[in-house]
């Protein structure tokens, strides 16, 4: 699991305003000295099996979340900060006139909305806000952000606009200056990167991870070690909960 909700909104916040995000880490693949079981982000719909050349070490949340809220056309599975136990999914909007408006604030123009495509209150029986379609979209100028790294999808969201709008330069003004001062610096966002290479050793690779992640619902130093053994074919996880099951569960 990734982000939380409001947490996810505060990166895209982030992102859109140019505000740093901090580094990740990577470990070059492949190396004699230690061997991971690797697992693709959480989301990517992709069947083939490929090598990876680099695994991420730190920041596996953020970058999850990114390609979930930016590159796929599926809802974002998060929760909610006051229940972190409970999965909802999201779709991710930007509000593009809250977005050029100097005085407003960033955050604000983050609009989060149910796998529907709705926001609604009432226990959900009122409908405040519907994006569930192309021309609602529109119609309320929500630019999903999930198209973003898409140059057709984009392109076609634009042409649509076009036509919804008959041709009206203000509108087409609007989306020049979204594009240019939003999407633009979205797509040349630079993430600092940490790579260790191939020949760290597995001791020293275990204590920088443990140093990096103190913060937030990291993997863990067993989750990493669970991977060491994974790629040898031994599943230690299945050995701790049998263990767990016969000293603890059993009794």
């Amino acid at each position: 699991m990734g982000l939380d909700d409001t947490k996810i909104c505060k990166l895209i916040e982030s992102i859109t305003s140019g505000f740093p995000m901090g580094a990740a880490m990577f470990l070059a693949n492949g190396g004699e000295h230690i061997r991971f079981k690797y697992r693709k982000f959480e989301g990517v719909d992709s069947k083939v099996d490929v090598t990876p050349e680099w695994l991420v070490l730190d920041g596996q949340q953020r970058l999850t979340t990114l390609y979930q809220v930016l590159n796929s056309k599926k809802a974002t599975n998060t929760r909610l900060e006051t229940n972190r136990d409970s999965i909802i999914k999201r779709y991710y909007y930007l509000d593009i006139r809250k977005c050029l408006d100097p005085t407003a604030d960033r955050f604000e123009a983050i609009i989060s909305v149910s796998e529907k495509k709705q926001l609604t209150t009432n226990i959900g029986r009122d409908v405040t806000l519907d994006l569930s379609t192309r021309e609602k979209e529109l119609e309320n100028l929500m630019f999903s952000l999930n198209i973003t790294f898409s140059h057709n999808d984009t392109e076609d969201w634009h042409y649509d606009m076009e036509d919804y709008y008959k041709g009206d330069g203000e509108y087409r003004n609007l989306f020049r200056d979204f594009s240019q001062q939003i999407l633009r610096p979205i797509l040349e966002y630079n993430i600092p990167i940490i790579q260790l290479d191939k020949e760290t050793p597995k001791e020293a690779v275990c204590q920088i991870f443990e140093n990096v992640n103190t913060g937030g619902v990291p993997l863990t130093i067993f989750e990493l070690v669970t991977a060491t053994f994974a790629a040898d074919g031994h599943e230690l996880r299945k050995d701790w909960e049998t263990i767990r099951y016969i000293f603890f569960l059993k009794k």
